[in-house]
C-alpha cells in the first residue's frame, strides 16, 4: 500500500505507538517559541502530535494533511478540538494567514519531484506574513541513511496501546537521483502482514537553500542535528532550516 502507514487505520495506528514525542518534537517547540507566532501551520501534521503540542502552548494551529486516516486518528487525541484540521495538501493552504509553518517528520522529502517541491514552497510562502518563518526537517543524504534500511539493521518490535506485538522491518526497493524507494514491512500476532510503500527525495544543503530561496525566503540558519551543530557535523544525520518570508514582490 502506498504510504500506508498514514493511510490504513491499523498502519496508523502502528505508526503512532512507533512515533512518540522525542528531541525533534523539543526542537520544534524551542524553536518556534523563540519568536511570537500567534498563528501556526502545521503542514503534513499527521496523527496531530506536535499541533496538539503548539495548541496547548497557546498558539492558534491549523493542521493540513491530504491522509483522512491519519487526520482521523489525531481528532480522537485529548486536545483536539484546540485545533483546526484540514484535509488537503498546499492547493489548501489560505494566503497571508500564518506567522510559521512547519514541515516535521521529514515531510519535506515526501514531496518528490520538483515542481511539487516549489510548488509546495511557494504556497508555504503565500500562506505566511512577511518575515513569517518556514522550519523544517530534511536528511542530509552524506549521511546515506539508506543504507541502513534493510531487513537486518532496520528490524524492530512495535507494541500497540492494545498490547499487540507488531515485528517490522524496511528494505529499499530502488534509487535514482538522489530518490529512495522502499517498503515497509509490519506483520501483526495473527500473522498477517501488512506493507507501506514509499519514495523520497533526499536533497542537499545546497539544494535545499536554492529552493528555498527561489521561492521567496532567506536562509536564517541551518542545523545538523537537534541539539543544533552546524550541518555535517551532528551525528543525528539532518538538514533542519529555519527561513524567513521575505516581503512579497521582493527579490
Amino acid at each position: 500500500m502506498w504510504h500506508g502507514e498514514f493511510r490504513d487505520p491499523r498502519l496508523v495506528a502502528v505508526y503512532d505507538a512507533e512515533n512518540v514525542w522525542g528531541w525533534d518534537d523539543d526542537f520544534f517547540m524551542a524553536v518556534l517559541a523563540e519568536r511570537s507566532a500567534p498563528r501556526v501551520l502545521d503542514f503534513g501534521c499527521g496523527t496531530g502530535r506536535l499541533a496538539i503540542a503548539m495548541a496547548r502552548a497557546g498558539h492558534e494551529v491549523t493542521g493540513v494533511d491530504p491522509a483522512p486516516a491519519s487526520l482521523a486518528a489525531a481528532r480522537r487525541k485529548p486536545g483536539a478540538e484546540l485545533v483546526r484540521w484540514v484535509e488537503g495538501s498546499y492547493e489548501v493552504l489560505p494566503a497571508l494567514s500564518f506567522d510559521a509553518a512547519l514541515l516535521t517528520s521529514h515531510v519535506a522529502q515526501f514531496l518528490v519531484g520538483d515542481e511539487e517541491w516549489s510548488g509546495a514552497l511557494r504556497a508555504l510562502r503565500r500562506s505566511l506574513l512577511p518575515g513569517g518563518r518556514l522550519i523544517f526537517d530534511s536528511r542530509d543524504p552524506v549521511y546515506r541513511e539508506w543504507e541502513r534500511w534493510n531487513p537486518a539493521d532496520s528490524r524492530r518490535v512495535i507494541v500497540r496501546p492494545d498490547g499487540d506485538v507488531v515485528h517490522a522491518w524496511t528494505e529499499v526497493n530502488g534509487r535514482n537521483e538522489g530518490t529512495i524507494s522502499f517498503t515497509h514491512h509490519f506483520v501483526f500476532t495473527e500473522s498477517d502482514e501488512l506493507i507501506s510503500e514509499a519514495t523520497l527525495r533526499f536533497r542537499s544543503e545546497e539544494e535545499l537553500r536554492a529552493d528555498v530561496e527561489a521561492a521567496g525566503f532567506d536562509v536564517d540558519r541551518v542545523y545538523g542535528g537537534w541539539a543544533r551543530e552546524p550541518a555535517g557535523l551532528g551525528e543525528d544525520g539532518e538538514l533542519i532550516m529555519v527561513a524567513v518570508a521575505r516581503p512579497q514582490g521582493t527579490g
